[in-house]
């Protein structure tokens, strides 16, 4: 099999050295690259050549590119690179790779027009004083020759055994057997449709219930695909620690011992870092230090390894001396599956999706618990900058920042001074707003190129924050809002935060949809398919499947309490009603259940009734600051054997991802439908999502809402061998378009508490 690679590639494979160095230095943008390039070029003599295309071979390996620019009266071949500040902060390694690539060309150069020898530069061009500054070298074809020689092998010798690794793991694909003797109720429904969309190069949107065994009939199939579709990579992405936990336990079930698949878990990098107080680069943390001088030894052993868990990475990687997290980095161009947070494929600068496009994968997505990818998609395209936080930092700001600073200042003091309201929504983010910040961030990155080390840590926040900020704003659209919304700080003073608030992240997730050969996105709560189709801006012809349910009506007794409201202005008449109601489920069935309310306030009433009417029962609770250790402990509490109610928070950390089956938990109660709090700036996305799809009020409110509820209730129902109840409670859980939304499977029971509640008069909508 023949091999083809770039020449920078081939260079950042086989030149890298020296430490790893992540210090900050603000690099020129793409298009004063471009321009830097251009302004050398134009430098030159009539005769120069650039963008000079060449290509050789070497042992079956095909090596192509295209040099910067090459004077055939000075028989010069030049490499040229932008930079800013200082040439002498350009790190020894960049350096390296630099010389590495234009000899390569040189090389190449000389094969094809019969040179013996030829004259190396390395330019390099000061996008702020546009000047350059030449490294000249000659070199003789040989010498040319035998480095040319040497960094091939290099690459040569690794892609056999990639070509090697590649065809063994697709052997070992196309015999994966499933791991159990046949599947679950439902389960071949949704592998059969995830093989179709992966084979075809399709989208999937499926909706299973939870415990159906999702995790393992979404990554069978797309496993037993890869070696006929020839696909490169799958990337499982997840919203939460718990669905990176559920994919490692399936490939381990699925994969054998000896099974040539390497999986990969990449987590965040301060999960990873071993020396937190510590800055990245050589002169600070161990682990940098001659980090790409080690990085070949413990690459390759952690390649035989192949399963690359985050303790397996760490262990690696401290044997040989390197930082996990960038290990982990490099080890995401050699997995076959990487098992990671959303975030690395679908935000601005994500890593997955970049090697996917540099490298032209064919790379197939698994999305988990695929509802949250509308709220983080939203969060990875917003921006804020916040005024308090602004005017601490000018006060410790270098004064050579003086005036750009105060300019932004008197425009957003001019902006807060304006504003009639506490929340104000804009057409568009000011213009002389704008361009003020623009040029701060210019400012700070001239002081940053210039001055790399002692900035403080706000000022390097507010430079970031203010980047994205402007970098949001050129894209704005009707997907994003700008609102500015002003808080009192006492003393007659206050402040404001402004911020391109993403509303339809569609705009930006569909295109990286697009780049892949396939996605499936699944979950329990994807109903109504057409809000997740608008908001996450998947194709017209993605697929939506509804997988028959493995459990029974029997299974989960449904209520829903008619005659009782849990809207705001109703509660404190709620509270004795639904203390007589759980008090009274317990006494009928002692047990484990959850309950779940709209807030902490609405929590905190309840739970201090029931402890005054019934206490007798064991009661534990969701707290607002809750550790690792101490979100186990409240998991902890519902074990075989035991009773009592855990009180939570629809939408928190216990609404989903919670996995208590059997006697572990046999009922919840829901007392509220979840809807999202009615205020400014839920509403001003109401009129958005009303312009745009016609239907605000569901976008906004109940399909979330209900997405909540669900989420919860299927905490109950594990496995096909577990009962219990649900409790619905809140009249509007009776109407038609709300019990339209609801599960398939479930039958619900209307219920009308004997007690003397609150029935609400009739509302106009939910």
């Amino acid at each position: 099999m023949s091999l083809r690679i770039a020449v920078r590639e081939l260079c950042e494979f086989t030149a890298k050295e020296g430490d790893l160095d992540l210090r900050f230095t603000p690099s020129p943008t793409a298009q004063e690259g471009i321009a830097g390039h251009a302004t050398v070029v134009a430098r030159r003599g009539p005769d120069y050549v650039s963008e000079l295309p060449l290509i050789g071979e070497f042992e079956g390996l095909t090596v192509s590119g295209r040099a910067d620019g090459f004077d055939p009266e000075f028989r010069l071949l030049e490499e040229i690179k932008t930079h800013r500040g200082d040439v002498s902060r350009i790190p020894a390694n960049h350096r390296l790779l630099h010389w590495a690539q234009v000899k390569v060309y040189g090389w190449l150069l000389c094969q094809e027009l019969g040179f013996e020898e030829l004259d190396l530069a390395v330019v390099y061009f000061n996008v702020m004083t546009q000047q350059e500054t030449v490294f000249r070298e000659r070199h003789s074809a040989a010498s040319l020759g035998e480095f040319f020689a040497l960094h091939c092998r290099r690459y040569i010798d690794w892609a056999r055994q990639e070509q090697a690794h590649q065809q063994a793991r697709n052997q070992a694909l196309e015999n994966l057997t499933f791991p159990y003797g046949e599947f679950r109720h439902g389960q071949r429904q949704l592998a059969e449709a995830v093989y179709r969309a992966a084979r075809d190069g399709h989208y999937l949107l499926a909706q299973a219930t939870t415990g159906i065994g999702k995790t393992l009939g979404t990554l069978f199939p797309q496993l037993k695909a890869m070696p006929g579709q020839q696909l490169d990579r799958l990337f499982f992405l997840s919203a939460k620690t718990p669905g990176r936990r559920l994919a490692l336990d399936a490939l381990q079930r699925l994969r054998q011992p000896d099974t040539p698949l390497r999986v990969l878990e990449h987590v965040a990098r301060d999960k990873a870092c071993e020396h937190p107080s510590k800055a990245c680069h050589g002169d600070s943390c161990p682990l940098a230090k001659g980090f790409y001088d080690r990085l070949p030894t413990a690459r390759s052993a952690a390649l035989k390894e192949r399963w690359l868990d985050q303790q397996a990475v760490r262990n690696i990687a401290i044997a040989h001396g390197v930082c996990p997290y960038y290990l982990s980095q490099e080890l995401c161009r050699w997995s076959d599956v990487v098992v990671c947070d959303y975030n690395y494929y679908f935000d601005l600068g994500a890593l997955l999706h970049s090697l996917t496009q540099i490298n032209q994968w064919r790379a197939c997505l698994l999305v988990d618990e695929a509802h949250n990818l509308v709220e983080r998609g939203r969060g990875m395209y917003s921006a804020e900058l916040d005024q308090a936080r602004f005017k601490a930092m000018c006060r410790d700001a270098p004064k050579r920042l003086k005036s750009v600073l105060e300019r932004v200042d008197r425009h957003w003091d001019q902006l807060h001074r304006e504003q009639q309201v506490p929340y104000q929504v804009y057409p568009l983010a000011p213009d002389l707003l704008l361009a003020a910040l623009g040029k701060a961030v210019s400012a700070i990155t001239d002081l940053l190129t210039d001055q790399p080390e002692g900035n403080g840590g706000e000022l390097l926040s507010f430079y970031l924050d203010a980047m994205l900020f402007c970098r949001l704003a050129e894209s704005f659209g009707p997907h994003s809002l700008f609102d500015i919304s002003r808080v009192e700080a006492g003393n007659g003073r206050s402040y404001s935060t402004l911020c391109i608030r993403n509303i339809l992240p569609a705009p930006f997730l569909g295109p990286r949809f697009e780049d892949a050969h396939s996605a499936t996105l699944f979950s329990a709560t994807l109903s109504p398919s057409h809000y997740y189709l608008d908001l996450l801006g998947l194709p017209e012809e993605t697929q939506c499947l509804d997988v028959a349910s493995p459990f029974s009506a029997e299974q989960l007794h449904v209520q829903v309490v008619r005659n009782l409201s849990t809207r705001y202005q109703h509660r404190d008449a709620s509270l004795a009603p639904i203390c007589q109601l759980m008090a009274r489920q317990y006494a009928e069935r002692p047990g484990n259940y959850l309950a779940f309310f709209s807030s902490y306030q609405y929590l905190e009433q309840v739970l201090q009734q029931l402890r005054h009417d019934h206490p007798q029962i064991p009661l534990w609770t969701q707290s607002r600051q809750m550790d690792e250790a101490a979100r186990q402990g409240f998991i902890e509490r519902f074990q075989v054997g035991g009773r009592g109610i855990g009180f939570a928070v629809l939408g928190g950390v216990f609404g989903e991802g919670v996995d208590l089956p059997g006697e572990r938990l046999i009922g919840a109660f829901v007392a509220t439908l979840g809807l999202a709090q009615l205020n400014p700036i839920n509403e001003e996305i109401r009129q958005r999502m009303d312009a745009l799809f016609g239907n605000g009020y569901d976008y906004t409110y109940l399909y979330p809402g209900l997405q909540k509820v669900v989420q919860a209730a299927g905490r109950v129902i594990r496995t096909p061998e577990d009962e219990g109840v649900l409790y619905l409670i809140d009249d509007r859980f009776a109407r038609p378009e709300v019990r339209r939304l609801l599960p398939t499977w479930w039958q619900v029971e209307l219920l009308r508490l004997p007690l003397q509640v609150l029935t609400p008069e009739p509302q106009p909508d939910l």
